[in-house]
C-alpha cells in the first residue's frame, strides 16, 4: 500500500490547485507532512506565521503560498514581477521602470505590502533575515534572489514582529529555498516587446545530488540575465515634453477635468545653444545659428527653441544579473545536521537621461548668477571675446563692479547625457544546525553575515569652480603662454591656466570645444557597503499535554548588526557639479531580541467545535538607537467542523527607524509636481493664503512686475530644489493590527471537494509613524496658517536670472515621528480545480478591497486618505486559469486594478479655494492585463513554453507631468502601478537530465 501525505481536509483541498497556475493560493489551514516509514518519526515543519514545528503547522494569519510552478508558468526574470501581480502587494517604491532619475539604487526591485511602505514589510529568506539591497533601509533587493532556486514564497499578511522582529509591521515575505535537488535542470529564454526593445535574455542551471546513503545533499544554482531598455522617444505617450493643461494658470482658474489633457510641446528653456538674459530681451539661436528672441514652445508659428528632455529619457532601465547559489546539508545522525547557505549576486543597471541643465546662479550663487561679461585690466574695460555683439549692446553693469552683466541657462550637450552605471554585489552565508533534543525538543541555530556593495559612475555633470574659470576669459594680447598667438582666449587667471583651464564659450549650440568640455566635465562617483551579522537559536516542541492536545512553544534568542555607508564624490558631496548636494551617510545599529511564542489548544471534538486553539506570542528588543521595544500577538482560531474555519487575531507590532532615517544630513533633491499656493494671488485678494503670500519677501515684488497678480514662469515650476534630512532623536514606530476570516474548503462535498474559499478582513493602524514631511502638504500649511511649516519654504527675494522675485527657491523636508498610517480592507480568494474534457482545469481567484488608507504628516494634521487614489486602487484583483490535456497546456493570469483618483491633497494644493474639486472626483478609467503562456511537452523532461505578457496591449493611462504626484518622470504615466511598457513576447526551453 503506498503512503500518503497526512493532511487535513482543508489542507488536501487547498493543496489541490497549489501550482496550478500563475498568481497566489492561501494555504487554509496546514502544510501536507509527508508520510514516513513505519519506522521513521514524523517530520515537524515550521511555516510563516509560527516558530513553533509541529506535524501540522497551523497558520492562524492569512498566508498566501507561490511555489515554484506558479514562477514557472509566469516566466518572469525576477521574483518582482511575479509578487506584484497579487492584489496585496502595493505599487514598488523601487523597479526598473521607476527609478531613472534616482541618484542612488536605480533598478533595485522592492516589494510593499498592504500601502505601507517598502520599510513595513519584510523580505526572509528560509525564515531568516537577509541583507538589504538599499544601502540605510531594510528593503531587499529581489534582484538577488534566484527564481529558479525557489521552492515556495510564503506571503503573510498582518503584523509580525513578535515572531520576526522589527519591520514586519504589514506582513513577512518569506522565500523558501529548494531543500534538496537531485539532477540538472536548466531553463532557457527569449523575449522582446512589440516594439522591437525591452530585449530580454535569460539563462539558469540547477544541479544537485546526494551522498552517503543519502546523508549528504549538495545543490548548486547559476543564473545569468539581461532585460534590454525602453526609451521614452519610443514610445507616443512620453515621446515629447509635455505638461498637464489642468497644472497651468492661477490655481483658482484651472480645470480638473484638463488634468489628463496633456499640453505638448511643454519644452525646457534650457537648451543646448543656451538662453541668454540681457538687460531688455531674452536671446537664444536657431537651428541655424542666429540669434533670435526665445520662443520656447514655438508659439505663433516660430520655431521652437526649446529641449525636448524626453527624447533622452528612459521607461526601463537595462539590468543584467549573474547569480550563483549553493545549499548543503549533512546528517550527522539521526537527530542532528547541519548546513550551509551561500549566495553571490552581481547586478548591472544603467540610468540614461538628459544632458545637465545648468543656469549660471549654479556657477556664480554669491553673485546672484549675473556673469561679467568681461573684466577690468589696468583701468580698462575688457570684453570676453566669446561674448557676442548682441549680448554685450544689451547688458550694463547691475552690480556696480564696472562691469556689464547677463544671465544664462543652458543644456550641457557638449558634456554628454546623465546617467549612472552601477554595479552591485550581494553576498550571503549562513551556516547553522538544526534537529532533536531527546526526541523532544526541536532546535534551529545559525549564524549569518551577508554584505552589498555598490560602485557606481556618473557621467554628464560638471566642475563648477573650473566651469567659474573658464568663463572668465581674455585674449592673450601680451602672449603670456609664449606660444607666439596674440589672437587666442584663454582663462584670464594664471593659476587657473596653471592647472589647465580652457576658455569656454557657452553662446550657442556645439559652440563648447571639446578641450573646454574635457576641463569642466565631472564624471562621478558613488560607493556604498551595507553589511548584516546575524544570529539566532530556537527551541520548539510540546511542553505537556493538555486534555485537547499538545501544548506547544517557540522560544529562541536573535542578535543582529547592522552597517551601512554612502559616499559620493567630493563635488557631488560639496554641491559643486551641477546637482545635488548629497553628503556620505554612515551610521549602524545593534539589536539583542528575546520571543516566545504558545499554542494552547482550549478544545477538540466537541459540538460545533472540532477544534479551538488559542495562540500567544511576544518579543523584547534592545536596540542600540532606540532602546527597549516590544511587540505581541494574540489569536485564536476555531475548527466549527473539518470543513468550516473561523479565525482571528490581534497583534502589536514596531518597526526601530533605519540608519538612513537616523543619520542622514541634509540631502539636496528637486521635487517635481508641487503647486505654489501664491499663484494668482493679487494686490487685494482676500483670505489667509494671500495674506500669508503678500507677506513673504519677493511676493508683492512679483505681484507688481506681473501687473497685479502673482505668477511662476516655466522657469520658475522647473527649478524648485529641497533637502531631505534625518533625524537621530526618532523613535520606534508602533503597528496595531487585527484579522478576522473565515476558511471554508467543503471537502466532504463531491462535487466542490476541491474548491477552496476564503474571506478576510484586516486594520492596520501605525502611530508614531516616521515620515518625510510632504512637501505639497508643508506648502499647504504654511499659507493655510499654520505658521510652523514655514520653516521648510524659502523664496527668492528678487528675481534671479530666470527665476522671478517671490518664486520658490527650497522645500524642505525632514524625517519625525509625527505621523500615522493605516489600512482597512477585505481579501478574498477562491481555488477550484475539475477535471474537464480529457484534461484538468484549475482556477483562483484574489480580491482585495481596501476600503480605507491614510497617512498623517502631523499628529494635528488631518488624516490624508488614499484608499482609492492612484497606486493604491480600491479594488485589485488577479484570475488564474489553467487547463492541461496530455502534453498541451495553457494559462491565463488576468490582472485587474480598479478606477483610481488623483490625490486629495494635490487637488487641494492646485485648485483653489481648497474643496473646490472634491475628493475622488478626477479618475484614470480601470485597467485590466492578460498574461498568456502556453506550454507543450516535447518529451519526458524537455517542455517548450510560449508566452505573451499585456496580450490585450492594454494602455497605461496617460498621466502627464504635473497631473499627479504618482506621475513617473519619463513614462508619463504612474510606471510603478501600470505597464508602461506594451504588449511582449518571450520563448523558452526547459529540461531536466
Amino acid at each position: 500500500m503506498t503512503n500518503r501525505p497526512r493532511r487535513s481536509r482543508l489542507a488536501l483541498a487547498a493543496s489541490a490547485t497549489l501550482g496550478s497556475v500563475g498568481s497566489t493560493l492561501l494555504i487554509a489551514f496546514s502544510v501536507p507532512v509527508q508520510a514516513q516509514s513505519p519506522t521513521a518519526a514524523p517530520e515537524r515543519i515550521e511555516i510563516t506565521g509560527s516558530r513553533i514545528r509541529s506535524l501540522a503547522a497551523i497558520s492562524s494569519s492569512p498566508l498566501q503560498v507561490i511555489d515554484a510552478r506558479d514562477i514557472a508558468a509566469s516566466g518572469a526574470t525576477n521574483l518582482q514581477q511575479l509578487l506584484l501581480k497579487n492584489p496585496v502587494a502595493a505599487s514598488p517604491a523601487i523597479s526598473r521602470t521607476n527609478s531613472n532619475f534616482s541618484t542612488s539604487s536605480a533598478g533595485v526591485a522592492t516589494i510593499d505590502l498592504r500601502n505601507l511602505g517598502t520599510s513595513r514589510t519584510l523580505v526572509l529568506i528560509n525564515g531568516r533575515r537577509t541583507v538589504a539591497g538599499v544601502p540605510g533601509e531594510s528593503a531587499v533587493d529581489l534582484n538577488t534572489i534566484p527564481t529558479e532556486f525557489i521552492e515556495r514564497v510564503e506571503i503573510l499578511t498582518g503584523g509580525a514582529s513578535s515572531l520576526y522582529g522589527s519591520d514586519a509591521v504589514a506582513g513577512v515575505v518569506n522565500i523558501v529555498y529548494k531543500r534538496h535537488f537531485d539532477g540538472l535542470s536548466l531553463d532557457a529564454q527569449v523575449g522582446q516587446s512589440e516594439e522591437g526593445d525591452d530585449k530580454k535574455k535569460k539563462f539558469s542551471l540547477t544541479f544537485g545530488s546526494r551522498g552517503n546513503d543519502g546523508r549528504t545533499s549538495l545543490m548548486g544554482h547559476l543564473a545569468f540575465s539581461d532585460q534590454g531598455a525602453v526609451f521614452s522617444r519610443d514610445r507616443d505617450a512620453s515621446s515629447i515634453d509635455q505638461i498637464s493643461r489642468g497644472t497651468r494658470g492661477p490655481a483658482a482658474a484651472r480645470q480638473p477635468g484638463d488634468l489628463f489633457i496633456a499640453d505638448r510641446p511643454f519644452f525646457s528653456g534650457f537648451t543646448p545653444q543656451g538662453y541668454f538674459f540681457t538687460d531688455n530681451n531674452t536671446f537664444t539661436y536657431n537651428r541655424a545659428g542666429q540669434p533670435v528672441g526665445a520662443n520656447t514652445n514655438g508659439t505663433d508659428g516660430a520655431e521652437a527653441t526649446g529641449f525636448n528632455r524626453t527624447q533622452f529619457r528612459t521607461i526601463a532601465l537595462p539590468t543584467q544579473r549573474a547569480l550563483l547559489a549553493t545549499k548543503a546539508e549533512h546528517t550527522i545522525t539521526d537527530a542532528h545536521s547541519v548546513f550551509m547557505e551561500g549566495s553571490y549576486a552581481l547586478t548591472k543597471t544603467r540610468t540614461e537621461l538628459e544632458p545637465l541643465p545648468l543656469a549660471s546662479n549654479d556657477i556664480l550663487p554669491a553673485r546672484g548668477g549675473q556673469v561679467p561679461a568681461g573684466r577690468i585690466v589696468n583701468g580698462q574695460l575688457v570684453r570676453n571675446p566669446f561674448v557676442p555683439d548682441h549680448i554685450w549692446n544689451d547688458i550694463s553693469d547691475t552690480d556696480g563692479d564696472g562691469v556689464p552683466d547677463y544671465f544664462f541657462t543652458r543644456r550641457m550637450s557638449e558634456i554628454g547625457n546623465r546617467g549612472n552605471q552601477a554595479d552591485r554585489d550581494t553576498f550571503r552565508f549562513v551556516l547553522g544546525g538544526r534537529g532533536e533534543i531527546a526526541g523532544r525538543i526541536s532546535y534551529d541555530a545559525y549564524v549569518g553575515y551577508g554584505a552589498t556593495k555598490e560602485a557606481q559612475t556618473t557621467s554628464g555633470q560638471v566642475n563648477v569652480l573650473n566651469f567659474r574659470n573658464a568663463l572668465d576669459a581674455v585674449r592673450d594680447t601680451n602672449d603670456v603662454d609664449g606660444d607666439g598667438d596674440r589672437n587666442e582666449v584663454i582663462c584670464a587667471d594664471a593659476d587657473a591656466r596653471a592647472q589647465g583651464c580652457v576658455p569656454i564659450n557657452v553662446f550657442g549650440r556645439g559652440a563648447i570645444s571639446p578641450a573646454a568640455a574635457r576641463y569642466v566635465g565631472a564624471p562621478g562617483s558613488l560607493t556604498t557597503s551595507t553589511t548584516q551579522r546575524v544570529a539566532g537559536v530556537t527551541f520548539s516542541g510540546d511542553a505537556m499535554q493538555l486534555p485537547a492536545g499538545p501544548l506547544g512553544y517557540a522560544s529562541g534568542l536573535e542578535w543582529r548588526k547592522e552597517f551601512a555607508r554612502s559616499e559620493f564624490d567630493a563635488l557631488a558631496q560639496a554641491g559643486l557639479n551641477g546637482g545635488n548636494a548629497i553628503p556620505p551617510t554612515s551610521g549602524g545599529f545593534d539589536v539583542t531580541e528575546a520571543f516566545v511564542e504558545l499554542r494552547v489548544p482550549l478544545l477538540k471534538d466537541r459540538p460545533f467545535v472540532k477544534a479551538l486553539n488559542a495562540t500567544l506570542s511576544a518579543r523584547a528588543s534592545d536596540y542600540s538607537t532606540v532602546g527597549n521595544v516590544s511587540s505581541w500577538n494574540t489569536g485564536l482560531e476555531w475548527s466549527a467542523t473539518a470543513d468550516l474555519k473561523l479565525r482571528l487575531s490581534r497583534t502589536q507590532s514596531t518597526r526601530a527607524p533605519n540608519i538612513n532615517e537616523l543619520f542622514s544630513p541634509p540631502s539636496q533633491t528637486f521635487p517635481t509636481g508641487l503647486s505654489d499656493p501664491c499663484v494668482g494671488v493679487t494686490a487685494t485678494s482676500t483670505g489667509t493664503v494671500s495674506e500669508r503670500c503678500r507677506a513673504t519677501p519677493g511676493v508683492n515684488a512679483n505681484i507688481t512686475a506681473n501687473g497685479g497678480t502673482f505668477a511662476a514662469t516655466q522657469a520658475d515650476i522647473q527649478g524648485i530644489s529641497g533637502f531631505d534630512r534625518g533625524n537621530p532623536n526618532l523613535k520606534e514606530e508602533v503597528g496595531r493590527s487585527t484579522s478576522i476570516g473565515v476558511v471554508y474548503a467543503p471537502g466532504s462535498l463531491g462535487p466542490v471537494r476541491n474548491l477552496t474559499l476564503t474571506l478576510d478582513y484586516f486594520k492596520v493602524d501605525i502611530a508614531d509613524a516616521i515620515v518625510l514631511t510632504p512637501r505639497q502638504f508643508a506648502l499647504s500649511q504654511c499659507y493655510g496658517g499654520n505658521a510652523s511649516f514655514c520653516r521648510f519654504v524659502t523664496r527668492r527675494v528678487n528675481a534671479t536670472g530666470p527665476n522671478s522675485a517671490g518664486s520658490i527657491s527650497f522645500v524642505d523636508s525632514e524625517q519625525s515621528n509625527s505621523g500615522g498610517s493605516g489600512v482597512e480592507g477585505v481579501d478574498l480568494t477562491a481555488a477550484f480545480a475539475l477535471p474537464l474534457a480529457g484534461g484538468r482545469l484549475n482556477t483562483r481567484l484574489a480580491w482585495t478591497w481596501l476600503k480605507d488608507g491614510f497617512e498623517v504628516p502631523l499628529k494635528s494634521a488631518p488624516r490624508d486618505r488614499f484608499a482609492g487614489e492612484i497606486g493604491s486602487a480600491k479594488h485589485k484583483a488577479a484570475l488564474d486559469l489553467g487547463y492541461s490535456l496530455g502534453a498541451f497546456g495553457i494559462r491565463t493570469t488576468t490582472t485587474y486594478i480598479g478606477k483610481s483618483a488623483v490625490d486629495d491633497q494635490f487637488l487641494a494644493g492646485n485648485f483653489t479655494p481648497a474643496g473646490r474639486v472634491p475628493a475622488g472626483s478626477v479618475t484614470v478609467p480601470a485597467k485590466t492585463y492578460l498574461d498568456l503562456q502556453a506550454t507543450w511537452q516535447v518529451q519526458k523532461r524537455v517542455e517548450l513554453y510560449l508566452g505573451l505578457d499585456n496580450a490585450l496591449a492594454t494602455r497605461a493611462p496617460l498621466i502627464p507631468s504635473g497631473a499627479s504626484d504618482a506621475s513617473t518622470t519619463g513614462a508619463e504615466t504612474d510606471a510603478a502601478t501600470y505597464d508602461p511598457i506594451g504588449r511582449r513576447w518571450y520563448l523558452g526551453v526547459r529540461a531536466s537530465f
